[in-house]
């Protein structure tokens, strides 16, 4: 039986490169398909416009600079998407107090359950 992540589509921004390839070794591992990595806003905005992802897993802070807008672009396109911080979640802006936040370090199995939350269950 599938998992909630097969086939679907995964982009995973994330700047440091040993997260970012636990995160793609972890979703193909459930069977998704990667976009991605990548750990800079545009592209990442390129890669969302162009590739139509399922679900993103989205670091707040990528190279200094706030994920912000990428999650507001996220939003305004009906994407849904985790945060991955190592700040605690009082800390993000009330617009994101809905978006499921794993905190780092994070247990990996704990990522897999926040994207297959968001994205919903299989189809039958």
């Amino acid at each position: 039986m599938a998992g909630p992540l097969a086939g679907k589509r995964i982009l995973i921004v994330e700047d440091e490169y040993f997260i970012a390839s636990d995160l793609t070794n972890a979703m193909t591992d459930e069977d998704a398909s990667i976009i991605g990595p990548t750990g800079d806003i545009a592209e990442a905005t390129r890669l969302i416009a162009e590739e139509a992802p399922d679900a993103v897993i989205l670091d707040v802070n990528l190279n200094q600079n706030s994920a912000y807008p990428l999650a507001t672009d996220l939003q305004k396109r009906d994407i849904p998407y985790i945060f991955l911080t190592g700040y605690d979640a009082s800390y993000l802006p009330a617009e994101f107090s809905s978006v499921p936040v794993v905190a780092k370090p994070f247990a990996m199995q704990a990522v897999i359950d926040a994207v297959g939350r968001i994205i919903g269950p299989p189809p039958l």
